[in-house]
C-alpha cells in the first residue's frame, strides 16, 4: 500500500530527469497546499473569516494553475508571482486575521522558505530583502493604525483554534522543503563519491597502464641489449673460425677440431637467434595461437629425435617415454618450441656423461610433461627470476652462452595455450621442467 502512495507521488511530482529540483519541490508543495486550502475554504467560511476563506481559495486556484502549466504542459512556473501573490495574500490576511495577534506570523517564515525552494539563488537575498521590509512595514501600520485591523476571533478558544489550523500550513511546507534538500543532497554526495571511486579506479588503471609501458621499455632495452652484445659475440666467434680456416694450413686433427667448435658456436648462435626472432614475433603480434586436438608422441617425435642427436655429440643419454594414446589440446608450433627449448637448456647444462630424461603423463585432469636432467642445476638466487626477461643468462657446461628468453617464451607460449610451467632444482644435482597442457575429451 505505502509503495502504491510513494509510486503515486512521484508521478505527481514528476521524475528528477525531466524537472529541476525547484520545480519538483513547487509541484510537491502545490499539492499539499491544494489539499490544505481545500480543508481551510469551508472552515473559514464558516467560521466567519470570509477574507480568509476567499485567500484560501485564491491560494488553490493560484497553486492549481501553476501546479498544471508546469507538471502537465511543461512551462516553468513564475518565481515573480508566485512571491508577490504571497506578499499580497499575507499582508491582506494579517489585517483580516487579528495582525499581530492572529497566526498570519506563522506562515510568513515558511512561505519564504517555499520562495526560497522555488526560485533561482541569485533572487534569494532579493526576496528577503522585500519580505522583511514587507514584513516590519505592516506590523509599523497595524502599530499606528490599529483600527485597520479586523479581529474575528474571540480572545481565547478563538485564538486557540485559529492557531492550531494555522499550524499545519508552515510545518507541510517546512517538511517537504527539507525533504526534498535533504533528499537531493544525499543523491548529490552517493554521485560524489561515486565519480570519487570512479576516478580514484582510473587513476589506478592508469598507473598500472604506466607500470606496464616502464616494463615494456625495460624489456625493449633488454632485447636491444642482447642483440648488440650476445648475438655480436658468438658471431665474432665465427668470423675468426673462418679466418683461421682461411689462412693457416691445418692438419685432419685441427681442422675437424675447428670444425666441430664452428659447428656449435653456429647452432648455438641459431637457437639464440630463433628464440629472439620468436621472442620478437610473440611482442608484435600479441596472443595469436591456435589449439588444435593433436596426438602429444606424433607431434613431439620429430623434436625429441632432434635433441637426442644434438645430446649424442656431446655423450649425453637422452630417453623419452610418451604414451601414444595420449592427445592434448595444444598449437603445434608452440609446443614444439617450447619443449625444443627445455631439451636444448637440458643438453646446455648437463656435463658429458649426463642423462636427460622426457616423461608425458596424464595426472587428473591435466597432461604433465617432464624434462629433467643430472646437470649443474640452478642457482638459488637466479630461480626467482628464471622466467623473467631480467634473468642472468647462464653458461652451459662448455660454456655455451645463452640470451636469457628461452624460458620466458616458454612461459609465455605454454600460458597462451591454456597451460602452465613449473620447475624442481638444486644446485650441483640437476633440474626438473615439467609443463601442463589441456587434454583432449575423446569423448562424443
Amino acid at each position: 500500500m505505502f509503495k502504491k502512495i510513494n509510486d503515486l507521488w512521484f508521478r505527481l511530482i514528476g521524475d528528477g530527469n525531466a524537472f529541476s529540483l525547484e520545480s519538483r519541490i513547487f509541484h510537491s508543495i502545490s499539492i499539499a497546499l491544494i489539499f490544505v486550502t481545500a480543508f481551510y475554504i469551508p472552515y473559514d467560511f464558516f467560521a466567519g473569516l470570509y477574507v480568509a476563506a476567499l485567500s484560501s481559495l485564491f491560494f488553490a486556484g493560484f497553486f492549481f494553475y501553476q501546479y498544471y502549466n508546469s507538471r502537465v504542459r511543461g512551462k516553468p512556473h513564475s518565481n515573480l508571482l508566485f512571491g508577490l501573490l504571497g506578499l499580497v495574500i499575507l499582508s491582506v490576511n494579517y489585517f483580516a486575521n487579528s495582525g499581530i495577534n492572529g497566526s498570519t506570523d506563522l506562515v510568513w517564515p515558511a512561505y519564504l522558505l517555499l520562495v526560497f525552494a522555488i526560485s533561482p539563488y541569485r533572487q534569494h537575498l532579493a526576496w528577503l530583502l522585500v519580505y522583511l521590509a514587507t514584513f516590519l512595514i505592516l506590523h509599523l501600520v497595524a502599530y499606528y493604525y490599529p483600527q485597520l485591523v479586523k479581529y474575528p476571533f474571540s480572545a481565547g478558544m478563538g485564538q486557540l483554534t485559529d492557531r492550531i489550523t494555522a499550524f499545519p500550513l508552515p510545518v507541510i511546507v517546512i517538511y517537504i522543503v527539507i525533504k526534498f534538500i535533504r533528499r537531493n543532497y544525499d543523491k548529490e554526495k552517493t554521485t560524489a563519491e561515486e565519480k570519487a571511486t570512479a576516478v580514484e579506479t582510473q587513476n589506478q588503471q592508469i598507473l598500472k597502464q604506466k607500470r606496464l609501458l616502464e616494463e615494456s621499455n625495460a624489456e625493449k632495452d633488454k632485447l636491444m641489449s642482447i642483440i648488440s652484445h650476445d648475438m655480436r659475440a658468438p658471431l665474432v666467434g665465427i668470423k675468426g673460425y673462418l679466418e683461421l680456416l682461411k689462412g693457416v694450413d691445418l692438419d685432419d686433427h685441427q681442422s675437424r677440431s675447428l670444425q666441430k667448435e664452428l659447428l656449435e658456436a653456429t647452432n648455438s648462435t641459431m637457437d639464440m637467434l630463433t628464440n629472439l626472432l620468436q621472442w620478437s614475433k610473440s611482442q608484435m603480434e600479441g596472443p595469436t595461437i591456435t589449439t588444435l586436438p593433436v596426438n602429444l608422441f606424433a607431434t613431439l617425435k620429430g623434436t625429441l629425435e632432434m635433441g637426442k642427436a644434438q645430446a649424442a655429440r656431446k655423450n649425453i643419454t637422452l630417453g623419452y617415454h610418451i604414451d601414444d594414446q595420449i592427445d592434448v589440446l595444444a598449437d603445434t608450433d608452440m609446443l614444439q618450441l617450447v619443449v625444443r627449448n627445455l631439451v636444448s637448456n637440458a643438453i646446455k647444462f648437463t656435463p658429458p656423461g649426463g642423462i636427460i630424461n622426457i616423461d608425458a603423463r596424464m595426472i587428473q585432469h591435466e597432461c604433465k610433461i617432464t624434462v629433467s636432467d643430472n646437470g649443474k642445476g640452478i642457482d638459488k638466487h637466479k630461480q626467482e627470476k628464471i622466467f623473467s626477461i631480467n634473468t642472468e643468462p647462464g653458461f652451459g657446461t662448455n660454456n655455451e652462452k645463452g640470451v636469457g628468453l628461452g624460458l620466458l617464451l616458454c612461459k609465455e607460449f605454454i600460458e597462451r595455450q591454456g597451460g602452465r610451467i613449473g620447475f624442481e632444482s638444486t644446485f650441483g644435482r640437476g633440474s626438473s621442467f615439467f609443463i601442463f597442457i589441456p587434454p583432449h575429451d575423446k569423448t562424443p
